[in-house]
């Protein structure tokens, strides 16, 4: 309401907000398995898909514990369930019951996923995190990733060193590596895209609000299949933006992630 008693109209989605709605969707229907987010975005996307269509879904702190609430971002729970320490999230990830959403230096047509170098590993252009758990985590439970920022950079015709195992080389491993491989999501600040095509190539599925299929096109290092009709991402609805603004992220650090 303002100050002369009259109800003022919410501004409108911005694409950060497209963003987290996208992320918040990769964990629709998920059931009883945890949310491990990867970025301020898909945090706060995991947290709106628990607060709405995903209330079994099991969130952390970040670190080891299993929290009953909802807060803030940057906020501590106030209340906890339980603790998850190290050896029981590597088991939960062993047995499927856990669904991330990792970050990408590198992407490509297949879904490899590259944080460890860019360059020749004998001598990279630049160190990156490392391999850390990519392999075993997609291999064992269902990957999605987030990419802030679309570009050629990011999106390339071949990785420079596979971390994140993408459809092309679990299938060349054989069954053992594709009896739990997938990848259902990877959304980035252009669109929302999946590899469900006949090779298991990337696919734009969507795009946000505001964004063409030629800018898409322009932005990714390899060729992508385009349907003959990409609908847009769903913006989201007064009550999602209401949550996002003003229980999961009141401070506005999506926008830092995901610029206008």
């Amino acid at each position: 309401m303002s100050g002369t008693g009259t109800t003022t109209t919410a501004a409108p989605a911005t694409r950060a907000e497209c963003c987290v709605v996208a992320c918040a969707e990769a964990w629709r229907g998920a059931g009883e398995v945890l949310a491990s987010p990867m970025g301020t975005v898909p945090t706060i996307g995991a947290r709106l898909a628990r607060l709405t269509f995903s209330p079994d879904l099991l969130l952390t702190d970040g670190e080891a514990l299993l929290i009953g609430d909802v807060p803030a971002v940057g906020a501590a729970p106030r209340v906890v369930e339980g603790w998850l320490p190290y050896r029981q999230h590597l088991a939960l990830v062993a047995t499927g019951r856990r669904h991330v959403m990792m970050g990408a230096s590198q992407l490509d047509r297949y879904g490899n996923q590259n944080i460890s170098c860019v360059g020749d590993w004998e001598r990279p252009r630049r160190q990156l995190l490392g391999v850390r758990g990519a392999p075993v985590n997609t291999l064992n439970n269902p990957t999605s990733y987030w990419v802030p920022k679309h570009s050629t950079r990011v999106f390339v015709e071949r990785v420079d060193m596979v971390c994140g195992v993408g459809y092309d080389r679990a299938a060349a491993a054989g069954p053992s590596a594709t009896r739990f491989h997938r990848i259902p999501d990877v959304i980035s600040d252009l669109g929302v895209f999946d590899f469900e095509t006949p090779d298991r190539t990337m696919r734009l599925r969507s795009l946000h609000p505001g964004v063409t299929v030629e800018q898409v096109v322009e932005s990714t290092g390899f060729a992508l299949a385009v349907p003959s009709e990409v609908p847009y991402t769903r913006e989201p609805t007064a009550e999602e933006l209401r949550l996002i603004r003003e229980e999961i992220d009141p401070k506005g650090l999506r926008d830092r992630e995901v610029r206008a």
